[in-house]
């Protein structure tokens, strides 16, 4: 890339830096799209298996916006399937969400959960800053103990308490008395989800919804920054690679920015320690059975039980497996510079307790795998908003845009994503 004429320059080949340089090239503005690994697609890519195709990460489409839907459908037909999920707790099997569909419960814990959430304590959510607290008031101590406050431990690593409240929005259900009692009697079929549909391509993974986007562009695969220096606009790559830029647009994660960029003042340093996230581990497994995947996706509450949720390929597409056979895929996640476990050991403690839970031996297991990616999910700790603009400010100050999940330190799904990059 030495030779390479300034221009603009996308880097991270992920949902948002192909819309960016989609839209860039629409306009008839050459880009160049760097990306370290060795294919695109970003968390929304894919790999395969023995013949079985999984997704980095669970991954669905349901954009609200017509005309975005539109473009994604007619990249890749998709199925629609309804948003129909469960919970794991303690051998129990509820719908989700779990506190609409208390009835598979014993009556006692029935009981429980009912009293305290007719006595939960009452405040203005708008006035409530803390996760812990905003639980307690949404659904009782009882149930916030046993079920949230578990899952939280295991898919933010966090305690509730260390976590603030403006990232919940839509994201989980509010559920009034009548709805709670309805579904501790018999299981609801009302969906109670933010969206009436779960899409998914009927081929090719959820990556090829992005096919046409990526048509046409200029990849340039392998390159892994190792500086960019906004006075000589120029990027090197770890490859011995150098390349100039008239515009840089970054959807790379943003607490890396500061060690790429010389002379990055101390207050931009000490913002990037006080930005969080996990990271983790995908645990993949196919069968040789076509039954084992019972649910399109579910969550595990207990905490001695590493996964924290688990979704099933197969269910949403055939073309994911094998004719005859299923699988299914476990999220691991781990707090952002804590250590990490053996994956060997892992994988190993991951296949027993789900092979109890969901009912498959040894000799079902055509394929199994794990892998690992450093970052999963933005945390949102109480000091994100003012850490995140002061690093972002200060790329700016320096001819750096960022877009993305990680670029913009956002909880972004991935059609909110694209039109980050589609924005610039």
């Amino acid at each position: 890339m030495e030779n390479t004429s300034p221009g603009n320059v996308v880097l991270g080949a992920g949902v948002a830096g192909l819309s960016a340089a989609h839209h860039l090239h629409r306009r008839g503005e050459p880009v160049i799209l760097c990306e370290q690994g060795d294919d695109w697609g970003g968390l929304c890519g894919f790999f395969t298996l023995g013949g079985f195709r999984f997704d980095r990460f669970v991954h669905f489409s349901f954009a609200p916006e017509e005309e975005l839907a539109a473009r994604l459908e007619a990249s890749s037909p998709t199925f629609a399937h309804p948003p129909v999920s469960y919970n794991y707790w303690h051998g129990f099997w509820l719908k989700h969400p779990a506190q609409n569909n208390l009835a598979p419960l014993p009556a006692e814990e029935k009981v429980r959960i009912i009293e305290d959430f007719v006595q939960r304590p009452h405040k203005d959510p708008a006035a409530i800053s803390s996760y812990d607290e905003w639980l307690r008031v949404q659904y009782g101590h009882y149930f916030a103990e046993h079920f949230p406050f578990a899952y939280t431990r295991k898919y933010w690593c966090r305690e509730p308490r260390e976590l603030e409240t403006r990232w919940v929005g839509q994201r989980m259900r509010i559920s009034p008395l009548a709805e709670v009692l309805r579904g501790a009697f018999a299981e609801q079929a009302e969906n109670f989800y933010y969206t009436q549909a779960m899409r998914y391509p009927k081929q090719g993974g959820f990556r090829s919804l992005f096919d046409s986007t990526r048509r046409g562009l200029d990849i340039r695969f392998g390159k892994k920054v190792t500086a960019i220096d906004p006075a000589a606009r120029r990027i090197f790559f770890a490859d011995g690679d150098s390349a100039p830029y008239t515009r840089l647009i970054s959807s790379l994660p943003l607490p890396e920015m500061p060690r790429l960029v010389p002379h990055c003042p101390p207050a931009v340093q000490q913002a990037a320690e006080q930005l969080h996230w996990t990271c983790g581990f995908q645990v993949s497994l196919g069968f040789r059975r076509p039954d084992v995947a019972q649910h399109l996706w579910f969550y595990i509450y207990d905490e001695d039980v590493p996964p924290a949720r688990v979704y099933s390929p197969s269910l949403k597409s055939p073309d994911n497996a094998p004719a005859g056979c299923s699988s299914l895929q476990a999220e691991i996640f781990f707090a952002d510079r804590t250590p990490l476990p053996d994956p060997a050991r892992l994988l190993k403690r991951t296949i027993s307790v789900l092979r109890r839970i969901c009912h498959f031996t040894e000799a079902d297991l055509l394929v199994s795998d794990i892998r690992y990616e450093p970052y999963a999910n933005v945390t949102f700790t109480p000091e994100i908003y003012e850490a995140r603009a002061t690093i972002r400010q200060w790329l700016s100050s320096q001819g750096i845009e960022t877009i993305g999940r990680f670029g913009l330190w956002d909880y972004l799904w991935s059609h909110q994503a694209y039109a980050s990059g589609q924005s610039v």
